[in-house]
């Protein structure tokens, strides 16, 4: 999109750029988007494009090679892993914006730019430029570019899940990983983003969200087991969800949808799965709600943990107690925090049979959100924290979602006209 601010050469030369690599992907696959960037880079004054990937836990970030990911620990000197932690590189991903790297003479060399899809971290992009007079919004465009077509590629590549995985997956995760959503969404007026762990084991554990008009479904599920049976239940549930909601069910009519389901499949008491699952209104901020048999939303206001959103609870789906569904909704206010957990984030016990804790959990949340961090950064620090508390291992799955409510935001121009937009 060529900008005012944009002189003709500059316009033409990132016209060409994006132009071609659009046209060249319809029939490309993930493997080879080095090379094409290798071919269309240049007409923007760009003389390397590097994309790097995050792991699936977020913690390093790897070389796309167009080789798979035993294609060399390097190319051309160039490291294949940079850590998230240590580098300007996971600086960069951190917090979701672009930095220069500099050179001997103090000037930028590279720029280290997010991979956004969506609002969810993909990983990052090196941007080595021909001149110092480089725009580095040339480099924006171009990794908002790049991440839609390895969005849209890697739905396809064996590749790709290959290059960010560090160990072998299980198969009750392998199908988990295919059926969530992005980890992160965010727009003006509402941003959710969620983590999983253990992420290559993870069983029962499982979320979902979904716009629709002016409505954000949200649900957090948590099904007996940590096996493979574990995970067809969560994603029946999940399947039978959509199945619903996507009918105009209500939320305890779809609730009361996902029993018969598991009934019908496993039998009566065989299989069950405990959820909150809420509806909100992004226009007023109305959260309606019910809790089948899981433990209760905490509401974060004004940096402090207000309450929790009680709810009589109705029987895990699947045992079919007969138990009435309640709705209950809460007011939120713009800038309310919603947390959704599953257990295996308060209840995991370390060495000395100490629990991390319901308190701690939602301190850490607090703390380190109100210092500035993106919710996904703030949430895979958490991750870590307990990980930590854990010694490396959890007995349990762990899964946390947070919701938080920016108001109506009806300004959509205005809301749109920065980039990344919005800044989570």
């Amino acid at each position: 999109m060529t900008r005012p601010e944009d002189s003709p050469a500059d316009s033409a030369g990132l016209e060409r750029m994006l132009v071609g690599l659009i046209e060249s992907s319809h029939t490309a696959t993930i493997d080879d988007l080095p090379a094409l960037l290798g071919a269309f880079a240049p007409h923007a004054g760009i003389t390397q494009t590097l994309i790097y990937v995050a792991d699936l836990q977020q913690q390093v970030l790897r070389l796309l090679t167009g080789r798979g990911p035993d294609g060399g620990d390097d190319a051309g000197g160039v490291p294949s892993e940079l850590a998230v932690d240590t580098t300007l590189a996971g600086l960069a991903f951190q917090e979701v914006r672009t930095l220069p790297q500099p050179g001997a003479d103090g000037k930028p060399e590279h720029w280290w730019v997010p991979l956004l899809n969506g609002t969810a971290r993909l990983g990052v992009l090196r941007v080595t430029a021909a001149g110092p007079s480089f725009d580095p919004k040339v480099a924006r465009h171009l990794s908002s570019l790049v991440a839609l077509l390895v969005t849209s590629m890697h739905a396809y590549s064996d590749s790709y899940p290959r290059l960010v995985r560090s160990r072998p997956m299980n198969v009750a995760a392998e199908m988990q990983w295919r059926l969530i959503p992005p980890l992160t969404f965010a727009n003006p007026r509402a941003t959710v983003s969620a983590v999983l762990e253990p992420a290559y084991e993870v069983g029962g554990d499982t979320f979902d969200y979904a716009v629709a008009d002016d409505m954000l479904h949200v649900a957090i599920y948590d099904a007996m087991g940590h096996d493979v049976s574990a995970g067809l239940t969560a994603g029946l549930a999940i399947a039978a969800c959509r199945n619903n909601r996507r009918q105009g069910a209500s939320l305890a009519e779809t609730s009361e949808a996902i029993e018969r389901v598991l009934i019908t499949e496993f039998g009566r008491a065989q299989r069950f799965i405990t959820a909150i699952m809420g509806d909100l209104d992004l226009n007023t901020g109305v959260f309606t709600w019910v809790n089948r048999g899981h433990h209760p939303p905490i509401l974060i206001r004004d940096g402090r943990w207000v309450t929790t959103l009680e709810c009589p609870p109705a029987h895990p789906m699947g045992l079919d107690l007969g138990l009435p569904v309640h709705t209950r909704q809460e007011q939120l206010r713009p800038g309310d925090r919603l947390l959704l957990y599953t257990d295996g984030i308060t209840e995991n016990r370390d060495a000395s049979n100490r629990e991390f804790g319901l308190h701690r959990f939602a301190d850490f949340v607090i703390r380190h959100h109100s210092s500035g961090l993106p919710v996904p950064e703030t949430l895979r620090r958490l991750i870590r924290a307990v990980l930590s508390h854990h010694e490396g291992r959890l007995r349990d799955d762990a899964t946390v979602v947070m919701v938080e409510w920016n108001g109506p935001g009806d300004d959509f121009e205005a809301a749109h006209s920065e980039w990344p937009m919005p800044r989570v």
